[in-house]
């Protein structure tokens, strides 16, 4: 059953792997193409929100939004290295990662319900969702779970 459990952790996780793998190798001087495709998506995300709630977002200098993708790099290769040995401190990891990355990236609510790109996005929001319940639902087993106690021996009685 451990064997079965470790070969699940490491085909749910590949899907972090894989995409933590292309944009470190595709990250270069400049970000690579995440840091641009980020950039845009990052203005309307924050603007969304200023307008909606009346909270301000931080500004955040353009040139250097590089530096969001390497923490997001390290966020899901470390998460996902700790989650395939078992550490619930991993899911907890790539729980931030989608947390944070997939109202930004996916911005469906952005878009009109009969337009194409709506469909797109809300698809990809929702397998990232999808993501999102099953990293909840591994915490949840994961602290469910009694962890193994230890057995005292009972004190011998004293015979005198």
């Amino acid at each position: 059953m451990a064997f079965v459990s470790f070969v699940g952790r490491v085909l749910f996780v590949s899907v972090f792997v894989l995409s933590a793998w292309q944009e470190f190798n595709e990250f270069g001087t400049d970000g690579g193409p995440a840091a641009k495709f980020l950039e845009p998506k990052f203005k309307v995300f924050s603007h969304h929100i200023s307008t909606q709630t009346g909270f301000k977002v931080p500004e955040v200098e353009w040139r250097p939004i590089k530096n969001l993708g390497a923490p997001a790099i390290a966020l899901k290769g470390l998460g996902s290295l700790l989650f395939i040995f078992g550490s619930s401190f991993g899911a907890y990891l790539l729980l931030l990662h989608q947390a944070i990355v997939s109202p930004i990236l996916y911005d469906f609510y952005n878009y009109d319900v009969e337009k194409k790109e709506f469909a797109q996005l809300f698809s990809k929001f929702t397998q990232n969702l999808a993501l999102f319940g099953a990293l909840l639902f591994y915490i949840g087993m994961k602290n469910s779970i009694p962890r193994r106690q230890l057995r005292k021996k009972a004190p011998k009685a004293k015979t005198t």
